[in-house]
């Protein structure tokens, strides 16, 4: 694999070798790579979960960070995201960590370069390593995807987890439902009533009202949004024995989740975040290993 940058180019077996060789990396510690390569972190777009993540996994396996900051960069006198890859990969680095608030900002890069490219998030598009860290926190769970019935709440329109988890659940045999306002469910088919899945669903996964993605004001109050369509408490009592919780975070607690509810016996929230940098390390190793 020469580039991570959705989870449409993943074939069953590739998720599989990650998350298999993340459990390894939690079983049994990390392992360095058998050779001397140079990272750098590009995040055009606020992040502290995933960026700190790959940093993290980053040096787990030795890798070598080079600081990139975006409000001191060439990007600011004008510069394409095009040329500044370039100008990288010249000086010598391997692999591009890269959120920006573009879909799909990777399409012009990925055939035109030779450093590899790894998609922290592109605007409403993906996010393969929050689906891999979530994939791999199912797993850990269940032991497997194929009959799960997994509710994705909230956001789905604005979302590239919902967008990144629907395409690899359903590879790997998850039934997957999607609940919404109607006019926050983009091109999938929703439901709007808790009462039809909130018993029968194994994983309930809640995503973050997306407030800077939204060309008007939000039509709901907090209380309100909460209220229809909000994991509340009451809800939660509702859920089958085993059933979890998970969300990609950060949380607006009292909006889509109750706030007692986050650090539940329920809520794998924080195991997500632990997780991803298995995840992000195993996607490195995968990569990086090996590279000419």
């Amino acid at each position: 694999m020469e580039h991570l940058v959705s989870m449409k180019d993943l074939t069953v077996e590739e998720i599989m070798l990650i998350l298999d060789r993340a459990a390894i990396f939690k079983r049994l510690g990390f392992r360095e790579l058998p050779g001397t390569y140079t990272v750098s972190n590009l995040f055009f777009e606020p992040s502290t979960r995933t960026k700190t993540s790959f940093e993290m996994a980053e040096r787990k396996v030795g890798a070598q960070i080079i600081p990139f900051e975006t409000s001191f960069s060439s990007t600011l006198k004008g510069e394409t995201l095009y040329d500044t890859i370039r100008t990288l990969e010249a000086i010598g680095l391997d692999a591009l960590v890269i959120r920006h608030p573009s879909d799909g900002f990777y399409e012009e890069l990925i055939e035109r370069t030779n450093v590899a490219i790894i998609n922290a998030g592109d605007g409403s598009g993906q996010h393969p390593t929050q689906s891999l860290l979530d994939l791999f926190t199912i797993q850990e769970e269940f032991g497997g995807f194929e009959g799960l019935k997994v509710l994705i709440a909230g956001d789905i329109a604005h979302s590239r987890v919902a967008r990144s988890n629907a395409e690899a659940l359903r590879k790997l045999g998850a039934e997957v439902t999607f609940l919404c306002p109607p006019e926050w469910a983009g091109e999938f088919d929703s439901v709007d009533n808790w009462d039809e899945v909130i018993e029968t669903s194994d994983v309930v996964m809640l995503l973050r009202v997306q407030h800077e993605r939204h060309n008007t004001e939000m039509a709901y109050t907090k209380a309100a949004y909460h209220e229809q369509y909000g994991l509340t408490v009451e809800r939660a009592a509702k859920m089958k024995k085993g059933a979890i919780i998970m969300h990609p975070a950060p949380v607006n607690r009292d909006v889509e989740i109750a706030d007692c509810l986050i650090e539940s016996p329920q809520s794998r929230i924080f195991k997500q975040v632990e997780n991803g940098v298995y995840i992000r390390a195993a996607v490195l190793e995968l990569i990086l290993k090996g590279r000419k």
